[in-house]
């Protein structure tokens, strides 16, 4: 058997799922802190939010009348339950995965070369009208040629391995990211070129349907979109999925831009963590490692709208 399952399942797909990654203990901890943190963003006490329709940064602060699809910011020094944030996002269950996925599996100080990057919260329009993003890569414009396109991704994924891993865990079931498996190691085909935006039925596109406590980790640059169902935020609790990644240090402005756009570079110099230990050496080496990148300033935008 391969050493190195999930790296195997994403060079192939594009994605891997782990089902149960979150310990039972932790999930019920962290559905009471996500549901906390999306009610105080929907009354605007929580200013950092992404809203509809909206679908790249930079996001403006929360307004009277704004509709979210995400909380921005849980490890913020600010956040009141960012310390249950901080166990899943630098807990050994997440950054084992992320270590085989970057090329740190078998690396003693494999700790020592990851860098903090981003953990939000992906949550269900508070109106029965929904909201879906379009399809799109992470970093790679759609207007671009096949061959800038070609070069971009052969560039994003050296040797078939990205700088970074990302992620979704869903803390109660969801069924919102869609993807085209292995469109992450090729161009767009004439029809991906020519699809409207919001193509309903994409050839070979895949539903990932994840159950409370699942994770999948996906490249950056496979095609995929998400869609986002309103509900009646008075007696439903709808999608509340994290959405985190993680770095290898050492890579210059490319990662940067993609991770400082989205303004951790802002308030990460004052950031802090409870956990003592192996655990909190980790974290505070992780969060020093993005301190180092800067601010972000200049450093411009991956998408547009």
């Amino acid at each position: 058997m391969s050493s190195t399952p999930y790296l195997d399942a994403l060079r192939k797909d594009g994605f891997v799922k782990i089902p149960n990654l979150v310990p039972p203990h932790l999930l019920l901890a962290l559905k009471a802190s996500c549901k906390y943190t999306t009610d105080r963003a929907r009354q605007g006490k929580w200013p950092y939010v992404r809203t509809v329709p909206k679908q790249y940064p930079p996001w403006q602060e929360w307004k009277p009348g704004d509709n979210i699809w995400g909380v921005q910011h849980l490890l913020h020094p600010d956040m009141g339950v960012k310390d249950i944030f901080a166990e899943i996002y630098f807990s050994d269950e997440i950054l084992s995965v992320v270590k085989e996925l970057v090329g740190l599996k078998d690396d003693p100080h494999g700790d020592e070369k990851l860098v903090m990057e981003l953990f939000n919260l992906l949550v269900s329009p508070a109106q029965q009208q929904g909201f879906e993003l379009c399809w799109h890569r992470d970093d790679i414009r759609p207007e671009v040629t096949p061959e800038e396109e070609e070069k971009l991704l052969q560039e994003k994924s050296p040797a078939g391995q990205q700088l970074h891993a990302q992620y979704n865990i869903a803390l109660f079931d969801d069924a919102s990211l869609i993807v085209v498996p292995g469109s992450h190691r090729r161009i767009r085909t004439e029809t991906e070129r020519a699809a409207a935006p919001h193509e309903p039925d994409l050839p070979g596109q895949l539903v990932v349907e994840l159950q409370p406590g699942d994770a999948v980790f996906y490249d950056s640059n496979i095609l995929h979109r998400g869609i986002y169902t309103g509900i009646d935020a008075t007696s439903e609790l709808g999608r509340m999925t994290l959405h985190g990644s993680v770095g290898l240090a050492g890579h210059g402005n490319e990662r940067a831009r993609q991770v400082l756009q989205h303004a951790v570079g802002e308030w990460v110099g004052r950031a802090q963590f409870s956990m003592e230990g192996r655990k909190g050496e980790r974290a505070e080496g992780m969060r020093r490692r993005l301190v180092d990148m800067g601010s972000g300033k200049d450093l411009g935008y991956s998408l547009v709208g």
